[in-house]
Protein backbone atom coordinates (compact mmCIF):
# COMPACT_ATOMS: atom_id res chain seq x y z
CA UNK A 1 0.00 0.00 0.00
CA UNK A 2 1.65 3.57 -1.08
CA UNK A 3 2.15 6.16 0.86
CA UNK A 4 1.77 9.84 0.10
CA UNK A 5 2.39 12.83 2.04
CA UNK A 6 0.37 15.71 1.81
CA UNK A 7 -0.17 19.27 4.13
CA UNK A 8 -3.90 18.62 3.47
CA UNK A 9 -6.42 16.15 2.37
CA UNK A 10 -9.55 17.28 1.30
CA UNK A 11 -12.25 14.27 1.32
CA UNK A 12 -15.34 15.78 -1.21
CA UNK A 13 -15.49 17.33 -4.29
CA UNK A 14 -18.56 19.44 -4.01
CA UNK A 15 -18.55 23.41 -3.67
CA UNK A 16 -17.53 22.87 0.21
CA UNK A 17 -14.49 20.43 -0.91
CA UNK A 18 -13.56 22.34 -4.43
CA UNK A 19 -13.32 25.67 -2.21
CA UNK A 20 -11.37 24.80 1.11
CA UNK A 21 -9.03 23.00 -1.36
CA UNK A 22 -8.36 26.26 -3.94
CA UNK A 23 -7.99 28.58 -0.97
CA UNK A 24 -5.25 26.77 0.42
CA UNK A 25 -3.31 25.75 -2.60
CA UNK A 26 -3.55 29.48 -3.13
CA UNK A 27 -1.43 29.77 -0.68
CA UNK A 28 1.27 27.14 -2.28
CA UNK A 29 0.21 23.95 0.09
CA UNK A 30 0.30 21.04 -1.55
CA UNK A 31 -3.30 19.65 -1.36
CA UNK A 32 -5.06 16.48 -2.43
CA UNK A 33 -8.68 16.24 -3.02
CA UNK A 34 -10.09 12.70 -3.23
CA UNK A 35 -13.70 12.42 -5.11
CA UNK A 36 -15.69 8.78 -4.59
CA UNK A 37 -17.83 9.77 -7.99
CA UNK A 38 -16.58 11.24 -11.42
CA UNK A 39 -17.51 14.46 -12.52
CA UNK A 40 -20.20 16.25 -13.31
CA UNK A 41 -22.31 14.55 -11.56
CA UNK A 42 -25.86 14.47 -10.51
CA UNK A 43 -26.72 16.70 -7.56
CA UNK A 44 -29.64 18.52 -6.66
CA UNK A 45 -30.34 22.17 -8.37
CA UNK A 46 -29.75 25.02 -6.95
CA UNK A 47 -30.42 28.47 -6.10
CA UNK A 48 -27.52 30.73 -5.19
CA UNK A 49 -26.81 33.97 -2.72
CA UNK A 50 -24.90 36.82 -3.87
CA UNK A 51 -22.21 36.08 -1.26
CA UNK A 52 -22.04 32.91 -3.30
CA UNK A 53 -21.83 34.25 -6.73
CA UNK A 54 -19.65 37.66 -5.84
CA UNK A 55 -17.84 36.65 -2.64
CA UNK A 56 -16.73 33.15 -2.68
CA UNK A 57 -16.44 33.04 -6.17
CA UNK A 58 -14.56 36.54 -6.90
CA UNK A 59 -12.30 35.52 -4.09
CA UNK A 60 -11.40 32.03 -6.35
CA UNK A 61 -11.27 34.01 -9.16
CA UNK A 62 -14.16 31.50 -11.09
CA UNK A 63 -16.67 34.23 -11.27
CA UNK A 64 -16.03 34.75 -15.07
CA UNK A 65 -16.23 30.92 -15.66
CA UNK A 66 -19.48 31.03 -14.26
CA UNK A 67 -20.71 34.03 -15.45
CA UNK A 68 -20.23 32.35 -18.70
CA UNK A 69 -21.97 29.67 -18.11
CA UNK A 70 -25.40 30.44 -19.57
CA UNK A 71 -26.90 30.11 -15.67
CA UNK A 72 -30.29 31.67 -15.16
CA UNK A 73 -29.73 35.34 -14.01
CA UNK A 74 -31.53 35.42 -10.24
CA UNK A 75 -32.42 39.09 -9.40
CA UNK A 76 -34.36 38.03 -6.09
CA UNK A 77 -36.96 35.63 -4.91
CA UNK A 78 -41.00 35.51 -5.00
CA UNK A 79 -43.13 34.15 -2.19
CA UNK A 80 -46.61 33.33 -1.58
CA UNK A 81 -46.16 33.21 2.32
CA UNK A 82 -47.43 35.52 4.85
CA UNK A 83 -50.78 37.64 5.55
CA UNK A 84 -51.47 38.25 2.00
CA UNK A 85 -52.75 35.76 -0.48
CA UNK A 86 -50.85 37.03 -3.49
CA UNK A 87 -47.00 36.41 -4.21
CA UNK A 88 -44.65 39.43 -3.08
CA UNK A 89 -41.21 39.65 -4.46
CA UNK A 90 -37.54 40.87 -2.61
CA UNK A 91 -34.97 41.60 -5.03
CA UNK A 92 -31.47 41.97 -4.20
CA UNK A 93 -30.55 45.13 -5.50
CA UNK A 94 -33.38 46.72 -2.92
CA UNK A 95 -30.54 46.48 -0.52
CA UNK A 96 -27.04 49.39 -0.25
CA UNK A 97 -25.46 46.00 0.80
CA UNK A 98 -26.29 44.40 -2.60
CA UNK A 99 -26.23 47.26 -5.09
CA UNK A 100 -24.91 47.01 -8.24
CA UNK A 101 -23.13 44.78 -10.51
CA UNK A 102 -23.56 42.90 -7.47
CA UNK A 103 -27.71 42.72 -7.14
CA UNK A 104 -28.13 39.28 -8.52
CA UNK A 105 -27.19 35.52 -8.21
CA UNK A 106 -27.94 32.26 -10.64
CA UNK A 107 -30.45 29.65 -10.34
CA UNK A 108 -27.61 26.41 -11.48
CA UNK A 109 -27.76 23.15 -12.63
CA UNK A 110 -25.39 21.53 -9.39
CA UNK A 111 -23.49 19.45 -12.06
CA UNK A 112 -22.33 22.28 -13.98
CA UNK A 113 -21.53 24.44 -11.09
CA UNK A 114 -19.99 22.03 -9.06
CA UNK A 115 -17.91 20.96 -11.72
CA UNK A 116 -16.52 24.46 -13.07
CA UNK A 117 -15.59 25.03 -9.31
CA UNK A 118 -13.05 21.03 -9.45
CA UNK A 119 -11.82 21.61 -12.48
CA UNK A 120 -10.56 25.46 -11.36
CA UNK A 121 -8.83 24.05 -8.18
CA UNK A 122 -6.72 21.78 -10.72
CA UNK A 123 -6.05 24.91 -12.17
CA UNK A 124 -4.64 26.01 -9.13
CA UNK A 125 -2.15 23.15 -8.44
CA UNK A 126 -4.86 20.86 -6.42
CA UNK A 127 -4.32 17.28 -6.80
CA UNK A 128 -7.73 16.35 -7.57
CA UNK A 129 -8.45 12.15 -7.85
CA UNK A 130 -11.66 11.07 -8.57
CA UNK A 131 -12.90 7.67 -8.03
CA UNK A 132 -11.47 7.48 -5.18
CA UNK A 133 -13.24 6.53 -1.75
CA UNK A 134 -11.69 6.89 1.45
CA UNK A 135 -12.21 4.09 3.72
CA UNK A 136 -10.40 4.88 7.08
CA UNK A 137 -9.31 8.20 8.88
CA UNK A 138 -6.02 7.36 10.53
CA UNK A 139 -5.49 9.04 14.24
CA UNK A 140 -3.87 8.44 17.16
CA UNK A 141 -4.65 9.78 21.15
CA UNK A 142 -3.62 13.39 20.22
CA UNK A 143 -4.69 14.04 16.66
CA UNK A 144 -5.78 12.98 12.90
CA UNK A 145 -2.75 12.25 11.07
CA UNK A 146 -4.40 11.78 7.10
CA UNK A 147 -6.60 8.98 5.67
CA UNK A 148 -6.83 5.72 3.86
CA UNK A 149 -8.50 5.28 0.51
CA UNK A 150 -9.20 3.23 -2.14
CA UNK A 151 -9.17 4.01 -6.18
CA UNK A 152 -10.58 3.11 -9.34
CA UNK A 153 -8.97 -0.37 -9.47
CA UNK A 154 -9.54 -1.34 -6.19
CA UNK A 155 -6.04 0.21 -4.82
CA UNK A 156 -5.51 1.07 -1.36
CA UNK A 157 -3.34 4.11 -0.71
CA UNK A 158 -1.98 5.70 2.80
CA UNK A 159 -1.81 9.27 3.00
CA UNK A 160 -0.38 11.61 5.93
CA UNK A 161 -1.44 15.16 5.96
CA UNK A 162 -1.39 18.18 8.47
CA UNK A 163 -5.35 18.15 8.00
CA UNK A 164 -8.12 16.37 6.82
CA UNK A 165 -11.23 18.48 6.00
CA UNK A 166 -14.17 16.53 5.49
CA UNK A 167 -16.43 18.00 3.00
CA UNK A 168 -18.07 14.63 1.48
CA UNK A 169 -21.84 16.07 2.40
CA UNK A 170 -24.52 14.76 4.63
CA UNK A 171 -23.72 11.22 4.20
CA UNK A 172 -20.11 11.74 5.29
CA UNK A 173 -19.03 8.39 6.77
CA UNK A 174 -16.24 9.93 8.85
CA UNK A 175 -17.84 12.82 10.39
CA UNK A 176 -17.56 10.93 13.80
CA UNK A 177 -13.94 11.24 14.05
CA UNK A 178 -13.93 14.61 14.35
CA UNK A 179 -14.82 13.33 18.13
CA UNK A 180 -18.80 14.16 17.93
CA UNK A 181 -22.09 13.25 16.92
CA UNK A 182 -25.18 15.23 15.01
CA UNK A 183 -27.32 16.32 16.87
CA UNK A 184 -30.82 16.45 14.86
CA UNK A 185 -33.77 19.99 15.05
CA UNK A 186 -36.65 18.94 16.25
CA UNK A 187 -38.68 21.67 13.87
CA UNK A 188 -37.08 21.11 10.79
CA UNK A 189 -38.17 17.64 10.62
CA UNK A 190 -39.19 17.83 7.12
CA UNK A 191 -39.48 15.17 4.02
CA UNK A 192 -38.58 16.98 0.40
CA UNK A 193 -40.25 14.84 -2.70
CA UNK A 194 -38.68 16.24 -5.85
CA UNK A 195 -38.17 16.77 -10.06
CA UNK A 196 -37.48 18.34 -12.91
CA UNK A 197 -40.54 19.67 -15.76
CA UNK A 198 -39.62 20.77 -19.56
CA UNK A 199 -42.04 23.51 -20.52
CA UNK A 200 -42.69 25.44 -17.04
CA UNK A 201 -44.55 29.29 -17.13
CA UNK A 202 -41.90 31.73 -15.88
CA UNK A 203 -42.74 34.93 -14.34
CA UNK A 204 -43.16 37.88 -15.87
CA UNK A 205 -39.97 40.14 -16.44
CA UNK A 206 -38.12 40.74 -14.70
CA UNK A 207 -38.65 38.12 -12.31
CA UNK A 208 -38.35 35.39 -14.80
CA UNK A 209 -35.29 33.88 -13.04
CA UNK A 210 -36.32 34.52 -9.28
CA UNK A 211 -37.03 31.04 -7.58
CA UNK A 212 -40.84 31.23 -6.17
CA UNK A 213 -41.87 29.67 -3.18
CA UNK A 214 -45.29 28.92 -2.71
CA UNK A 215 -46.75 27.79 0.93
CA UNK A 216 -50.01 25.22 1.29
CA UNK A 217 -51.90 23.17 3.79
CA UNK A 218 -49.15 20.45 4.02
CA UNK A 219 -45.94 22.12 3.54
CA UNK A 220 -44.36 24.65 0.66
CA UNK A 221 -43.07 23.86 -2.95
CA UNK A 222 -39.87 25.51 -4.43
CA UNK A 223 -40.47 26.61 -8.28
CA UNK A 224 -36.55 27.08 -9.45
CA UNK A 225 -36.11 27.84 -13.05
CA UNK A 226 -32.80 26.40 -13.87
CA UNK A 227 -33.00 27.06 -17.64
CA UNK A 228 -35.37 28.85 -20.06
CA UNK A 229 -37.44 25.50 -20.52
CA UNK A 230 -36.34 23.02 -17.61
CA UNK A 231 -37.59 23.49 -13.44
CA UNK A 232 -36.75 21.99 -10.67
CA UNK A 233 -39.94 21.10 -8.67
CA UNK A 234 -40.40 20.19 -4.91
CA UNK A 235 -42.31 19.66 -2.00
CA UNK A 236 -41.27 20.01 1.37
CA UNK A 237 -43.51 18.30 3.93
CA UNK A 238 -43.53 18.11 7.38
CA UNK A 239 -42.88 14.21 8.57
CA UNK A 240 -46.49 14.33 10.07
CA UNK A 241 -47.73 14.00 6.47
CA UNK A 242 -45.26 11.34 5.74
CA UNK A 243 -47.95 9.36 3.83
CA UNK A 244 -48.45 11.84 1.26
CA UNK A 245 -44.87 10.63 0.18
CA UNK A 246 -45.69 7.21 -0.05
CA UNK A 247 -45.85 4.67 -2.75
CA UNK A 248 -45.03 5.74 -6.50
CA UNK A 249 -42.89 8.93 -5.92
CA UNK A 250 -44.53 10.61 -9.60
CA UNK A 251 -47.72 9.91 -8.54
CA UNK A 252 -47.30 11.35 -5.10
CA UNK A 253 -45.56 14.39 -6.46
CA UNK A 254 -48.01 14.84 -8.56
CA UNK A 255 -51.08 14.75 -6.24
CA UNK A 256 -49.05 17.39 -4.04
CA UNK A 257 -49.11 19.82 -6.83
CA UNK A 258 -52.36 19.27 -7.48
CA UNK A 259 -53.29 20.91 -3.82
CA UNK A 260 -50.69 23.91 -4.40
CA UNK A 261 -52.87 25.89 -7.16
CA UNK A 262 -49.94 28.16 -8.12
CA UNK A 263 -47.95 25.57 -8.94
CA UNK A 264 -50.62 23.80 -10.65
CA UNK A 265 -50.79 26.59 -13.25
CA UNK A 266 -47.18 27.06 -13.59
CA UNK A 267 -46.95 23.66 -14.44
CA UNK A 268 -50.65 23.30 -16.87
CA UNK A 269 -48.42 22.69 -19.61
CA UNK A 270 -45.51 21.10 -18.38
CA UNK A 271 -44.29 17.80 -18.84
CA UNK A 272 -42.05 15.72 -16.18
CA UNK A 273 -38.53 14.91 -17.00
CA UNK A 274 -38.83 10.92 -17.10
CA UNK A 275 -35.29 10.34 -18.92
CA UNK A 276 -31.36 10.99 -17.56
CA UNK A 277 -29.99 12.64 -15.11
CA UNK A 278 -33.24 14.50 -14.55
CA UNK A 279 -35.74 11.68 -15.11
CA UNK A 280 -36.35 10.74 -11.50
CA UNK A 281 -38.53 11.87 -8.76
CA UNK A 282 -36.25 11.51 -5.54
CA UNK A 283 -37.43 11.68 -1.94
CA UNK A 284 -34.82 13.17 1.13
CA UNK A 285 -35.68 12.84 4.40
CA UNK A 286 -34.58 17.11 5.09
CA UNK A 287 -33.35 16.98 8.87
CA UNK A 288 -31.89 19.84 10.04
CA UNK A 289 -28.44 19.02 12.10
CA UNK A 290 -25.52 19.94 13.44
CA UNK A 291 -21.98 18.11 14.76
CA UNK A 292 -21.75 18.91 17.46
CA UNK A 293 -17.50 18.96 16.85
CA UNK A 294 -16.77 21.02 13.80
CA UNK A 295 -13.05 19.89 14.59
CA UNK A 296 -10.50 18.66 16.23
CA UNK A 297 -6.66 18.69 15.53
CA UNK A 298 -5.77 17.62 12.33
CA UNK A 299 -9.36 17.25 11.20
CA UNK A 300 -12.03 19.93 10.18
CA UNK A 301 -15.83 19.54 9.10
CA UNK A 302 -17.65 21.77 6.29
CA UNK A 303 -20.50 21.65 4.23
CA UNK A 304 -23.44 19.45 5.08
CA UNK A 305 -21.27 17.17 6.48
CA UNK A 306 -21.01 19.58 9.78
CA UNK A 307 -24.49 21.07 9.51
CA UNK A 308 -27.74 21.10 7.29
CA UNK A 309 -30.24 23.60 7.12
CA UNK A 310 -33.96 23.86 5.86
CA UNK A 311 -33.72 24.91 1.79
CA UNK A 312 -36.33 27.79 1.94
CA UNK A 313 -34.02 30.47 1.65
CA UNK A 314 -31.04 28.88 -0.41
CA UNK A 315 -28.48 28.89 2.36
CA UNK A 316 -27.16 25.26 1.36
CA UNK A 317 -24.31 26.66 -0.92
CA UNK A 318 -23.79 29.39 1.00
CA UNK A 319 -22.86 27.25 4.50
CA UNK A 320 -20.87 25.18 2.51
CA UNK A 321 -18.45 27.35 0.90
CA UNK A 322 -18.86 30.05 3.85
CA UNK A 323 -17.65 26.97 5.89
CA UNK A 324 -15.04 26.59 3.07
CA UNK A 325 -12.93 29.77 4.07
CA UNK A 326 -13.57 29.71 7.27
CA UNK A 327 -11.49 26.13 7.54
CA UNK A 328 -9.16 27.45 4.49
CA UNK A 329 -8.48 30.38 6.93
CA UNK A 330 -7.73 28.64 9.81
CA UNK A 331 -5.30 26.08 8.18
CA UNK A 332 -3.50 28.83 6.11
CA UNK A 333 -3.32 30.74 9.41
CA UNK A 334 -1.34 27.36 11.50
CA UNK A 335 0.49 26.00 8.76
CA UNK A 336 2.20 29.71 8.20
CA UNK A 337 3.10 29.77 11.67
CA UNK A 338 1.10 32.67 12.45
CA UNK A 339 -1.12 31.43 14.82
CA UNK A 340 -1.53 28.76 17.22
CA UNK A 341 -4.06 25.47 16.07
CA UNK A 342 -6.78 26.00 19.03
CA UNK A 343 -6.88 30.27 18.29
CA UNK A 344 -7.52 29.78 14.90
CA UNK A 345 -9.98 26.62 14.86
CA UNK A 346 -11.93 28.33 17.59
CA UNK A 347 -12.78 31.68 15.35
CA UNK A 348 -13.68 28.91 12.52
CA UNK A 349 -15.91 27.22 14.94
CA UNK A 350 -17.87 30.27 16.53
CA UNK A 351 -18.19 31.87 13.08
CA UNK A 352 -19.60 28.66 11.57
CA UNK A 353 -22.08 28.27 14.19
CA UNK A 354 -22.89 31.43 14.38
CA UNK A 355 -24.02 32.04 10.88
CA UNK A 356 -26.04 28.64 11.31
CA UNK A 357 -27.33 30.25 13.73
CA UNK A 358 -28.51 33.04 12.02
CA UNK A 359 -30.19 31.60 9.35
CA UNK A 360 -31.91 29.21 11.78
CA UNK A 361 -33.55 31.64 13.74
CA UNK A 362 -34.21 33.50 10.87
CA UNK A 363 -36.09 30.61 9.11
CA UNK A 364 -37.87 29.40 12.10
CA UNK A 365 -39.74 33.15 12.43
CA UNK A 366 -39.98 32.83 8.53
CA UNK A 367 -42.01 29.78 8.74
CA UNK A 368 -44.48 31.58 11.59
CA UNK A 369 -45.69 34.07 9.22
CA UNK A 370 -46.95 31.94 7.43
CA UNK A 371 -51.03 32.74 6.92
CA UNK A 372 -52.61 29.28 6.71
CA UNK A 373 -52.31 28.95 10.34
CA UNK A 374 -55.58 26.39 10.78
CA UNK A 375 -53.29 23.76 8.74
CA UNK A 376 -51.57 21.09 11.34
CA UNK A 377 -48.08 21.75 9.43
CA UNK A 378 -48.14 25.56 9.90
CA UNK A 379 -49.92 24.98 13.61
CA UNK A 380 -46.57 22.82 14.49
CA UNK A 381 -44.48 25.57 13.39
CA UNK A 382 -45.62 28.54 15.65
CA UNK A 383 -42.60 29.71 17.42
CA UNK A 384 -45.49 30.70 20.29
CA UNK A 385 -45.50 26.97 20.89
CA UNK A 386 -42.02 26.54 20.56
CA UNK A 387 -41.61 23.41 22.64
CA UNK A 388 -38.78 23.14 25.23
CA UNK A 389 -37.25 19.98 23.49
CA UNK A 390 -37.20 21.88 20.34
CA UNK A 391 -35.82 24.59 22.41
CA UNK A 392 -32.53 22.60 23.26
CA UNK A 393 -31.93 21.33 20.61
CA UNK A 394 -31.25 24.08 18.94
CA UNK A 395 -29.17 25.28 21.07
CA UNK A 396 -27.65 22.04 21.20
CA UNK A 397 -27.32 22.85 17.33
CA UNK A 398 -25.80 26.32 17.57
CA UNK A 399 -24.13 25.58 20.86
CA UNK A 400 -21.28 24.65 22.32
CA UNK A 401 -18.20 25.99 23.88
CA UNK A 402 -16.85 28.10 21.28
CA UNK A 403 -20.15 29.71 20.12
CA UNK A 404 -19.25 32.94 22.19
CA UNK A 405 -22.63 34.24 21.18
CA UNK A 406 -24.78 34.94 24.46
CA UNK A 407 -28.34 34.68 22.77
CA UNK A 408 -27.92 31.24 21.80
CA UNK A 409 -27.11 29.95 25.20
CA UNK A 410 -30.38 28.87 27.12
CA UNK A 411 -34.05 27.96 25.90
CA UNK A 412 -35.87 31.28 27.67
CA UNK A 413 -33.17 32.92 25.57
CA UNK A 414 -33.78 31.80 22.55
CA UNK A 415 -37.96 31.92 22.78
CA UNK A 416 -37.56 35.47 23.56
CA UNK A 417 -35.95 35.99 20.59
CA UNK A 418 -37.74 34.11 18.00
CA UNK A 419 -40.75 35.47 19.15
CA UNK A 420 -38.87 38.88 18.67
CA UNK A 421 -37.84 38.31 15.49
CA UNK A 422 -41.27 36.40 13.94
CA UNK A 423 -42.76 39.13 15.09
CA UNK A 424 -40.48 42.02 13.24
CA UNK A 425 -40.84 39.31 10.04
CA UNK A 426 -44.43 39.89 9.75
CA UNK A 427 -44.63 43.21 10.22
CA UNK A 428 -42.09 43.59 7.53
CA UNK A 429 -43.84 41.41 5.01
CA UNK A 430 -47.03 43.21 6.17
CA UNK A 431 -45.60 46.43 4.87
CA UNK A 432 -43.88 44.41 1.37
CA UNK A 433 -47.63 43.57 0.81
CA UNK A 434 -49.36 47.12 0.95
CA UNK A 435 -46.83 48.08 -1.16
CA UNK A 436 -47.77 45.93 -4.07
CA UNK A 437 -45.54 43.58 -3.48
CA UNK A 438 -42.36 44.78 -5.39
CA UNK A 439 -40.80 47.02 -2.63
CA UNK A 440 -39.38 44.76 -0.39
CA UNK A 441 -37.22 47.60 1.12
CA UNK A 442 -39.24 47.05 4.78
CA UNK A 443 -37.90 43.15 4.70
CA UNK A 444 -34.46 44.37 4.06
CA UNK A 445 -34.78 47.25 7.18
CA UNK A 446 -35.60 44.27 9.37
CA UNK A 447 -32.84 43.53 12.48
CA UNK A 448 -32.57 39.73 11.52
CA UNK A 449 -32.46 40.58 7.57
CA UNK A 450 -29.69 42.81 8.35
CA UNK A 451 -27.63 40.25 10.25
CA UNK A 452 -27.86 36.83 7.85
CA UNK A 453 -26.47 39.09 5.05
CA UNK A 454 -23.59 40.98 7.07
CA UNK A 455 -20.56 38.02 6.59
CA UNK A 456 -21.71 37.29 2.84
CA UNK A 457 -21.73 41.01 2.26
CA UNK A 458 -18.43 41.67 4.16
CA UNK A 459 -17.26 38.25 1.80
CA UNK A 460 -18.76 40.39 -1.26
CA UNK A 461 -17.04 43.52 -0.61
CA UNK A 462 -13.45 41.49 0.19
CA UNK A 463 -13.72 39.79 -3.51
CA UNK A 464 -14.39 43.06 -4.88
CA UNK A 465 -11.83 45.50 -3.33
CA UNK A 466 -8.94 43.04 -2.96
CA UNK A 467 -8.98 42.83 0.87
CA UNK A 468 -10.66 46.54 1.98
CA UNK A 469 -11.79 45.60 5.38
CA UNK A 470 -11.66 47.34 8.37
CA UNK A 471 -8.99 44.70 10.20
CA UNK A 472 -10.34 45.88 14.30
CA UNK A 473 -13.51 44.79 12.91
CA UNK A 474 -13.70 41.17 14.74
CA UNK A 475 -16.91 39.13 14.95
CA UNK A 476 -16.47 38.43 19.00
CA UNK A 477 -15.05 40.35 21.62
CA UNK A 478 -11.31 38.99 21.82
CA UNK A 479 -11.75 37.26 18.39
CA UNK A 480 -9.78 37.52 15.60
CA UNK A 481 -10.26 39.39 11.43
CA UNK A 482 -9.16 38.06 8.45
CA UNK A 483 -6.49 39.37 6.70
CA UNK A 484 -5.75 41.81 4.16
CA UNK A 485 -6.30 39.07 1.65
CA UNK A 486 -8.93 37.06 3.22
CA UNK A 487 -7.26 33.93 3.43
CA UNK A 488 -5.71 33.54 6.69
CA UNK A 489 -6.38 35.14 10.41
CA UNK A 490 -4.73 38.00 11.68
CA UNK A 491 -5.01 39.57 15.45
CA UNK A 492 -6.85 42.51 15.70
CA UNK A 493 -5.93 45.77 16.34
CA UNK A 494 -8.28 45.97 19.95
CA UNK A 495 -5.96 43.29 20.90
Amino acid sequence: MSTEEFDVVVVGGGPSGSTVASFVAKQGHRVLLLEKETFPRYQIGESLLPATVHGICGMLGVADEVEKAGFTRKLGGTFRWGTNPEPWSFAFAISPRMAGPTSHAYQVERMKFDDILLKHSRKLGVDVRENCSVTEVIEDAERVRGVVYTDADGTRHTVNARYVVDASGNKSRIHRQAGGERTYSDFFRNIAIFGYYEGGKRMPAPKQGNIFCAAFDEGWFWYIPLSDTLTSVGAVVHREFAESVQGDPSEALSQLIEKCPRIADLLSDAERVTEGVYGQVRVRKDYSYSNNSYWRPGMVLVGDAACFLDPVFSSGVHLATYSALLAARSINSVLAGDIGEEESFAEFDARYRHEFGLFYEFLVSFYDMNSDHESYFWQAKKVNSFADSELEAFVELVGGVASLDGAFVDAESVRTRFKNTAGELERSVAQVDRTGGDDATPLYQSEIMGSVMEQGTQIQVQAALGGDLDPSDALFEGGLVPSADGLRWAVSAER
